[in-house]
C-alpha cells in the first residue's frame, strides 16, 4: 500500500549545510573533533549559537556527547538513527513539523574505524569485530558489502551488460570530484584506469566501492518559517521516504525487480509534486556502482537493464578520456563526486551537495538556476531512501 498523504510537505527546511572536507586515510583527529568543526561551521552560516538549538540528530558520536561538547544548554528532542542519512532527514523534519523542537542540528561523522581496515582483516582479534566471533570473512557469507558483488554479477548476467559499463559511474564521480575541494579523491580517472584497477570480488573492483574517509557534515533543519529568517535561501523538504520489503536481507531479496528501491520510488512519486522531468540535479547513491545503475532504472530514467545505455546516451566526454553524465545535456549526476570519489559519507554528502546546489553556493559545480533536486540514498535492502527537495 502506498499513501499519498504528505502533511509535512514543504513545512520543514534545511537552512544550511557545512562540511569539514574528507580524507581517504586515517588522520590524527577524532571523529568527535570533525563533528564539532562541522557543527560550528553550520551554526556560523546561520548566525546561530548553541543556545538556539533544541534538537539533535546524528549517528556517531551520540547526541548526549555532542550536546556536551558544543555546550548546548537544553534540548527537547534528540535521536541517533542508523545510517544512511535519509533516516536523519526524516526524523529531524518530522520533529520540527510536530513541534517536538524548533531547530535541529543534524550531523554525520564519517570515520575510518580501526576494525574496518585491511590490516584488521589480517588480525584474528580485530577481524572478529567485523565478522563475528568466528572471524569468518567473505565470500563464505553474502551479507554486507559482498551482497552487492553477488547482485552486480546477477545484473550483468541477466541484462547482458559488460562490466565496463559500471565504470561510467565511477568515472562520472571522479570527474565531478575534480571541482570539489572537499573531495578525498581528485586524480582524473579514465576507463583504462577503471579496467586495470584491482579486482575485489568479481565483478566489482576497487573503484566500484566507496572510499572510507575521515570527515563530517552538519545541517540546520528547522521550520520553513524560521528558515526564511536565516541568511541563506531555505531548501524545503518536499518529501522523504524510507522503503523496505519483507525479504530485506542481501541473500533473501527475490530479484532485481523487487527490493527496497521500488517501494521508495513508488511512495516518493506519490508524495511529490514533481519528478525526474523537473529536477535540476540528480543524486543517486553510489556506495557501490551497481546501486546507482539500479536507481537510474527504478527512478524511471530508463527501463530495467538499460541504465548503462542511458548513461552512454547522456555522456559528456572530455578529450583526456574522462567524462561525466549530463542528463538531457544539463542535469548533472552527483556533481560533488559521490561516495566513490568525495568519500563514503553514507548519504550526508549527497544531501549537502543538493542543499548547496539549491542555495546557489556550489562554486565551480553550480548548476545555474537549480530549483529542484532528487536524492536516492541507500541501497537495495533495508536502507533504500528517497528525498525530493526544492528551493523556497
Amino acid at each position: 500500500m502506498t499513501s499519498y498523504a504528505n502533511p509535512i510537505k514543504d513545512r520543514a527546511a534545511i537552512a544550511a549545510a557545512a562540511t569539514t572536507g574528507f580524507h581517504a586515510r586515517n588522520t590524527d583527529r577524532s571523529q568527535a573533533s570533525y563533528v564539532a568543526e562541522a557543527c560550528k561551521a553550520v551554526l556560523d552560516q546561520c548566525g546561530l549559537t548553541p543556545r538556539d538549538v533544541d534538537g539533535l540528530c546524528g549517528s556517531m558520536p551520540l547526541a548526549p556527547a555532542v550536546q556536551s561538547m558544543l555546550g548546548i544548554p537544553e534540548v527537547t528532542w534528540f535521536a541517533n538513527p542508523m545510517i544512511p542519512f535519509g533516516n536523519h532527514v526524516a526524523a529531524a523534519a518530522s520533529a520540527v513539523h510536530s513541534g517536538l523542537c524548533d531547530v535541529v542540528l543534524a550531523y554525520h561523522g564519517a570515520y575510518r574505524m580501526a576494525w574496518n581496515t585491511a590490516s584488521a582483516l589480517k588480525d584474528p582479534f580485530r577481524r572478529s569485530l567485523a565478522f563475528g566471533a568466528g572471524g569468518t570473512p567473505p565470500p563464505e557469507s553474502v551479507a554486507g558489502a559482498v551482497g552487492y558483488t553477488a547482485w552486480a554479477s546477477r545484473y550483468l548476467h541477466e541484462f547482458g551488460v559488460p562490466r565496463e559499463h559500471l565504470g561510467y559511474v565511477a568515472i562520472n564521480s571522479r570527474t565531478n570530484a575534480l571541482k570539489n575541494p572537499y573531495a578525498a579523491m581528485r586524480e582524473p580517472m579514465t576507463m583504462e584506469d577503471y579496467v586495470s584497477a584491482r579486482m575485489i570480488r568479481w565483478p566489482l573492483c576497487l573503484l566500484d566501492m566507496d572510499v572510507p574517509v575521515d570527515g563530517a557534515d552538519a545541517f540546520i533543519i528547522t521550520t520553513t518559517e524560521r528558515a526564511r529568517d536565516l541568511p541563506l535561501p531555505p531548501v524545503l523538504v518536499h518529501a522523504v521516504v524510507l522503503g523496505m520489503i519483507d525479504k530485506n536481507e542481501e541473500d533473501q531479496s527475490p530479484s532485481l525487480r523487487r527490493h527496497g528501491q521500488h517501494v521508495t520510488i513508488s511512495a516518493l512519486r506519490a508524495k511529490s509534486d514533481f519528478w525526474i522531468d523537473d529536477v535540476d540535479v540528480y543524486l543517486p547513491y553510489d556506495g557501490f556502482s551497481i546501486i546507482a545503475l539500479n536507481w537510474f532504472e527504478n527512478a524511471g530514467w530508463c527501463e530495467p537493464g538499460e541504465a548503462s545505455d542511458f548513461i552512454q546516451d547522456h555522456w559528456a566526454p572530455n578529450d583526456d578520456g574522462t567524462g561525466r553524465i549530463l542528463i538531457k545535456g544539463r542535469v548533472p549526476v552527483n556533481p560533488h563526486g559521490g561516495s566513490l570519489s568525495e568519500g563514503g559519507t553514507q548519504g550526508s554528502g549527497h544531501l549537502r551537495e543538493a542543499v548547496h546546489q539549491l542555495q546557489g553556493v556550489a562554486g565551480g559545480r553550480q548548476v545555474q538556476g537549480a530549483e529542484r533536486a532528487l536524492l536516492n540514498i541507500g541501497g537495495f535492502f533495508f536502507n533504500a531512501q528517497g528525498i525530493t527537495l526544492r528551493r523556497a
